[in-house]
């Protein structure tokens, strides 16, 4: 009975049981990288990069670490959880600002970094950062469109 009233209510509006077609949509990309340290970590990602921690998250004291950082539209999670990746990923961040940002960072004289742009055979300028738990940023100017 539920099916015919359903039927007949579509009927009335005119609307169509068909599902309707529309293209498929993907929002942004949040990258989980593994670490091992917390205060290694913040002290790459924070300290260093200039990020900020949105919020931290532990089932219990004493548990792994899961996070999120972000630096305006770059968000990245970072987890101690044993399933959450593997160290050694390699991620690419587009910046408008490279040359700026190469500039604080060799400002910051972090003692585990001093990272140099490179121009890529493709044209583009890269940055490459390997952070303490061996996953690489690339900050290049290759703005997709």
């Amino acid at each position: 009975m539920f099916e015919l009233r359903t039927l007949g209510l579509f009927a009335a509006t005119g609307q169509s049981l068909e599902k309707e077609e529309r293209p498929m949509s993907f929002g942004k990309t949040t990258p989980i990288l593994r670490i091992f340290d917390e205060a290694k970590a913040k002290e790459f990602y924070i300290d260093f990069l200039g990020f900020s921690v949105d919020w931290e998250h532990r089932f219990g004291e004493g548990l792994p670490l899961y996070m999120q950082v972000s630096k305006d539209g770059c968000v990245i999670h970072l987890s101690e959880h044993h399933g959450d990746g593997t160290p050694g990923a390699a991620m690419r961040i587009e910046t408008d600002e490279l040359e700026e940002l190469h500039g604080q960072l060799l400002a910051s004289e972090y003692r585990y970094a001093r990272p140099g742009i490179e121009i890529m055979p493709w044209g583009s300028r890269d940055m490459s950062i390997t952070d303490p738990f061996g996953n690489r940023l690339t900050f290049t100017n290759a703005i997709s469109t």
